[in-house]
């Protein structure tokens, strides 16, 4: 027999939600056969069988979120094996989150608890999605070894773990310890249990009636990952990333004019450039001429790119995700336009490959479709740049002494000043303006 695992879908991955099964007990399966499929905080992805054999037991019901990277979530007898022990035989998964040491808690409900397997049983998935907070330290700076229930229920009831003395495997401090201390007993072992989220809720609703908007008067959207994962990385940005814009007009007349030509040419194969085609090109040659702006910040050094791997941010429901065109700089037009189109589907269809958003050089944000004139984008760590492009429209410019109409894009850089300084972040724009206003010499 076999244990299916909860796979890590990319390197960041800790979790992820279990969104649908697509086999059931007594199912036979093969190597390669879709199982399941995986929703993390930036696509669903498919799970595939590595071996043959019957399903015996689904561990982790469809739709359970917050389920930990290697938790089993299924078992698969193989051909001429024994089945599986049922989960309630032995705790489902030897992870930090199961500990033998703590299988013996006082009541029956706490091995459910502590084992997390989650089943279809509400209250068991909230468990295993229960966050633990990070190891503490004692006052001389070593770790203080403690199983992460024990954590978060010492975070729960107020309890300093450096006063507690471990009595799990070397010293480890385990649930019984935390309640032993007198904290939490008086709270019973479901409610020690229950998911930070559910404890947050009523904060929100007072944070709320605080403000004056009574209770009742509104719905309250649960945060799934996306908007989680979108939240932490935002605020991490802007907190941590010493950040400054650029502006810069562009009059794209004679860019409207060269792709009304090169989409004629390109429409017996289907194919259609978007003005963000045009830019995300000429972002990617501008690259490559300022590298300095190609570069991220690291605390060793900074990291000089060596190709423009330009993210372009699409909008999805629930969030934002930044597929990336890799080497743009090498490409044309109409396979950028092949690239951006088939990204953007899948991404809004959360059918992505870890690799296809994760990483990229440099960001594209584009609201010009919508009408916005000028925007600054919060820049995507840890690339050094992020453009923003607005709508085009027609001004009144000043030509050889002469007022006169021009279709006119505002394009704003974000800089991190680690990385790019306005120096830098000029000359960019310098190579980007010429590049847009004259696209002829992107196609040579």
């Amino acid at each position: 027999m076999t244990d299916i695992l909860m796979p890590a879908l990319s390197p960041t991955m800790e979790e992820g939600v279990l969104a649908k099964w697509h086999v059931k007990v007594g199912d036979v399966v093969s190597a390669g056969d879709v199982i399941a499929e995986i929703e993390t905080d930036k696509a669903t992805m498919e799970v595939e069988a590595v071996d043959e054999g019957e399903i015996t037991d689904i561990l982790v019901a469809e739709g359970t979120e917050g389920v930990k990277v290697n938790t089993p979530i299924a078992r698969l007898k193989d051909e001429g094996g024994a089945a599986a022990p049922k989960p309630a035989e032995k705790p489902a998964a030897k992870t930090e989150e199961a500990p033998k040491a703590e299988a013996a808690p006082a009541t029956a409900e706490a091995p459910k608890a502590e084992a997390a397997p989650a089943t279809a049983e509400a209250p068991k998935a909230a468990t295993a999605a229960a966050p633990a907070p990070a190891a503490p330290k004692s006052d001389s700076g070593d770790r203080i070894f403690s199983s992460p229930l024990a954590r978060r229920i010492a975070a729960q009831n107020g309890v300093d773990l450096k006063s507690i003395k471990g009595t799990g495997p070397h010293g480890r401090i385990v649930k019984r310890d935390v309640e032993a201390a007198g904290k939490a007993s008086a709270q019973p072992a479901a409610a020690l249990a229950s998911p930070a989220a559910t404890a947050a809720e009523p904060r929100k609703a007072q944070s709320l009636a605080q403000m004056g908007i009574p209770d009742g008067s509104y719905d309250l959207i649960p945060l799934d990952g996306m908007k989680k994962a979108v939240a932490r990385r935002m605020v991490d940005s802007v907190q941590n990333v010493p950040h400054f814009p650029l502006f810069i007009d562009c009059e794209i007349d004679q860019l409207m004019a060269v792709r009304a030509k090169v989409n004629k040419m390109l429409e017996p194969q289907g194919i259609k450039v978007s003005v963000n085609d045009f830019v995300i090109k000429a972002a990617a040659l501008a690259l490559k001429m300022v590298p300095e702006a190609n570069a991220s910040y690291t605390p060793e050094g900074i990291a000089m790119h060596h190709n423009a791997d330009v993210s372009m941010a699409v909008a999805i429901d629930g969030g934002l995700i930044t597929p990336i065109i890799k080497k743009a700089e090498t490409k044309g037009l109409a396979q950028i336009a092949t690239e951006s189109k088939d990204l953007a589907k899948r991404a809004r269809d959360r059918k992505l490959k870890p690799e296809e958003f994760q990483g990229g050089t440099f960001s594209v944000s584009n609201l010009g479709m919508f009408g916005i004139k000028q925007f600054t984008s919060i820049i995507n760590e840890p690339q050094g740049c992020i453009m923003s492009v607005g709508a085009g429209e027609q001004r009144a410019v000043v030509k050889n002494g002469q007022v006169v109409p021009a279709t006119v894009m505002t394009v704003t850089l974000t800089c991190d000043h680690r990385v790019v300084d306005g120096a830098t972040g000029a000359r960019f724009l310098q190579a980007f303006k010429p590049l847009i206003e004259d696209p002829v010499a992107m196609l040579a």
